[in-house]
């Protein structure tokens, strides 16, 4: 179980941890509310999944960035 732990990969959480109202996303690692409770038991492949996810998610800055003031 601990090799498992260590093979999987890390939450995306940044501690900037507030819901957008619109996109339902967290404004710090752009993750869904379903995502981030599911997180603790996912197996390191859906884990990898949603991070793939997290990349391509539209209008998303990157987690762990912030997107440029305008």
């Amino acid at each position: 179980m601990a090799a498992d732990l260590r093979l999987s990969p890390a939450s995306p959480c940044i501690g900037v941890c507030r819901l957008d109202p619109k996109g339902g996303l967290c404004l710090g690692c752009r993750r869904t509310l379903k995502e981030i409770a599911a997180w603790p038991g996912l197996a390191p492949e859906e884990r990898a999944r949603i991070l793939q996810r997290l990349r391509g998610r539209k209008g998303a800055a990157p987690p762990g960035t912030q997107q440029p003031s305008s």
